[in-house]
């Protein structure tokens, strides 16, 4: 689900994973991407970075959400076995 939102609309994918900062600069490349794909054409480019920018973004903090609870998993487990 946060992929196809991170397609759709980039900005609030960030802002729902509350990264504020990434968010407010998404929604500005946003903006801009629409007005030039409207004026000139070339918009989608941009556009296609921003989903890039997302996705990768998000695909991380999956995994380092991941690693972290396997770390805390070995800490857990005795090192006597």
């Amino acid at each position: 689900m946060m992929i196809l939102i991170a397609i759709i609309f980039p900005g609030l994918s960030f802002l729902l994973r509350a990264k504020i900062m990434s968010g407010i600069i998404a929604i500005i490349l946003q903006v801009i991407a629409i007005v030039t794909f409207l004026i000139f054409g070339i918009g989608a480019i941009l556009w296609i970075i921003l989903v890039v920018w997302a996705i990768v973004s998000y695909n991380n903090a999956k995994n380092e959400k991941r690693h972290k609870q396997m770390l805390k998993a070995m800490k857990r487990k005795p090192s006597g076995t």
